[in-house]
Order: C-alpha cells, then sequence, then structure tokens
C-alpha cells in the first residue's frame, strides 16, 4: 500500500524506547508496528518460528522433488501418506499460532 500521509507525534524518550523496543522484537518499523497497533491489528512474535518454517519448506522443497520423480518415472512412488500429514499438522499448528494472535 502506498503511504500518502505524514503523521508527526511527540512522545516522552521513555514511551519511545519501549515502542521501538517493541517494534523491533516483532520485527517491524515503528511506522508497521504503531500503524498495526493502532488499527486494533494483533502483533504475535514467536521466538525460533523462522528456524521452523524454514525447515518446512525445506521438507516442502524435497516433496516437490520426489513427486517429481515420481511422475517422471525415474523413481517408484513411495507411500507418502504418514509425512503427508505430519507435514499437514505441522502446518495446521503453525496457522493456528498465527489465528490467535
Amino acid at each position: 500500500m502506498r503511504k500518502e500521509k505524514m503523521f508527526a507525534m511527540r512522545m516522552s524518550l521513555p514511551d519511545y524506547e519501549r515502542i521501538r523496543r517493541k517494534a523491533e522484537q516483532a520485527g517491524m518499523s515503528m511506522t508497521g508496528f504503531l500503524t498495526s497497533s493502532a488499527l486494533g491489528k494483533s502483533i504475535v512474535v514467536v521466538d525460533g518460528l523462522d528456524k521452523t518454517t524454514a525447515e518446512l519448506k525445506a521438507i516442502g522443497r524435497n516433496l516437490n522433488q520426489i513427486t517429481t520423480l515420481c511422475n517422471m518415472g525415474k523413481i517408484r512412488c513411495p507411500d507418502l501418506n504418514e509425512v503427508q500429514q505430519g507435514f499437514g499438522a505441522v502446518f495446521d499448528s503453525l496457522y493456528g499460532l498465527m489465528d490467535r494472535g
């Protein structure tokens, strides 16, 4: 979204530092953090989630490669139902964390 309007405000130094730290912890800019907060959007920070999502992406890529090789006839298609169910369960729990925020 294009930001067309500038808004200036004054606050105490302790308030500024507290907001700055919270924005930093959330991995957001001060503008993004204040806008989200003011519009009632919840901001949820889960430590270590970036490692988990990176691992899930890697698993997903591996599954796609296996699927491609199966479709090409280069390997016999293994039964991946359990893997698919486990992957789905992890994804659902991560999605549930996002919904709670």
